[in-house]
């Protein structure tokens, strides 16, 4: 089953007050597993970039007055996502953004039966912790240390790692020595990706220890 996991950087939080989106990032996965797909490109928002959204993340609007705008590249990006489930963290922000640069260039919208917020994963996961894509990296013992600003394609890794842990499916690295509860599984492009073991229960260990009494003489020496 492919996916894909998407972010996008803004000028600035709202749509009703006519923010832009200046970048959009997506990583495919094919059976959870991240494929050479991406699509990634910065867009020229026809507009400026307020303050807020710069010191997140550091977009000029010198150096965005040179790039695309979303029409010439909607077409490639609704193709790259068609029939895909979309992994988001915060799905109302960014599909509310995606939708809106739609409706503006008279698109169909993207439909959110379509959209896995990993927020909303995480807030049911965890209640009460903190579900940013930062405290689920170190929830999870992910290395966000490129994430110095926040842009697309780093965010779309890091997120993907979040979403494998939180469908618990397969774990980022750990140190076996310390953690006898995961085992490695190599895929073709040999990265390491680990699932869990599931440990028998105490009744089950209790019943296979009656049925070995039962079933097997102790040997004498």
């Amino acid at each position: 089953m492919k996916e894909i996991v998407l972010d996008t950087e803004t000028t600035g939080l709202s749509v009703r007050d006519g923010h832009r989106i200046v970048e959009i990032g997506c990583i495919e996965l094919d059976n959870l597993v991240p494929t050479k797909n991406i699509f990634h490109v910065y867009l020229n928002p026809e507009r400026k970039v307020s303050e807020k959204a710069f010191e997140v993340h550091g977009y000029t609007d010198e150096f965005l007055s040179t790039k695309q705008k979303f029409v010439e590249i909607a077409k490639n990006f609704l193709s790259f996502i068609e029939n895909k489930k979309i992994i988001i963290h915060n799905a109302e922000f960014d599909i509310g953004h995606l939708n809106n640069e739609l409706s503006l260039i008279g698109l169909k919208k993207i439909n959110n039966s379509n959209v896995i917020d990993t927020l909303e994963l995480a807030r049911n996961k965890f209640p009460g912790s903190g579900i940013s894509l930062d405290a689920l990296c170190k929830r999870f013992r992910i290395d966000n240390s490129k994430r110095e600003k926040h842009t697309a394609l780093i965010d779309c890794e890091l997120l993907a790692k979040v979403y494998i842990n939180l469908i618990d499916q397969k774990e980022p690295t750990l140190n076996l020595v310390e953690n006898n509860e995961a085992k490695i599984i190599s895929n073709q492009d040999g990265l390491d990706y680990y699932k869990k073991i599931i440990f028998p229960t105490e009744e089950e260990l209790s019943d296979h220890n009656e049925f070995l009494k039962k079933n097997f003489k102790k040997n004498n020496f």
